[in-house]
């Protein structure tokens, strides 16, 4: 590096040019020019309810309810109501939120399968219990012909007891 009167330059030995540290004084701001209004997504009150339910954000979807945004019985492009979708994320707390505010205890997926279906064979013995406090029908069959008991996994003893199925 060479100094040259009182800046530093850099000496470019490809091109033999001489090239200021300091690039000089900074150029004069250029006037805002107007910004373009930023685009959001919107999505529909289904989607981000639905969204909110597999969440578990129970103070969403209580809003949701409350301002009487979404229809209860609505089939997600899922296949499932939102209160199976509360079961499936085993959130029993939004699953009694549901209830509360109307959910069909016994509605059915587009498969036939109802809440009791979904927390028996996931494994949820506090959410079948309550479901069936609720109204929940045990012999409810899916479209496979089906029972909620006979989804059951053997290993899962609390359930197993609960229907008494494979009791010793």
């Amino acid at each position: 590096m060479k100094f040259y009167s009182q800046h530093a330059v850099q000496q470019n030995t490809l091109f033999n040019r001489r090239i200021p540290n300091d690039f000089g004084p900074a150029p004069c701001p250029r006037p805002a020019l107007p910004l373009k209004p930023r685009r959001s997504v919107h999505f529909p009150n289904d989607v981000v309810f639905q969204d909110c339910v597999r969440q578990g954000d129970l103070e969403q979807v209580g809003r949701f309810l409350r301002a009487g945004k979404v229809h209860l019985d609505t089939v997600y492009l899922s296949g499932m109501p939102a209160l199976h979708e509360a079961v499936l994320s085993g959130n029993l707390e939004c699953v009694k939120l549901l209830v509360k505010h109307g959910a069909d205890v016994l509605q059915r997926d587009e498969d036939g399968w109802t809440p009791l279906h979904i927390a028996c064979s996931d494994g949820y013995p506090r959410i079948a219990r309550y479901l069936l406090s609720q109204g929940a029908s045990a012999d409810a069959e899916n479209e496979c012909g089906e029972r909620p008991a006979d989804l059951i996994d053997p290993d899962c003893r609390e359930l197993a007891r609960l229907f008494q199925v494979g009791c010793d």
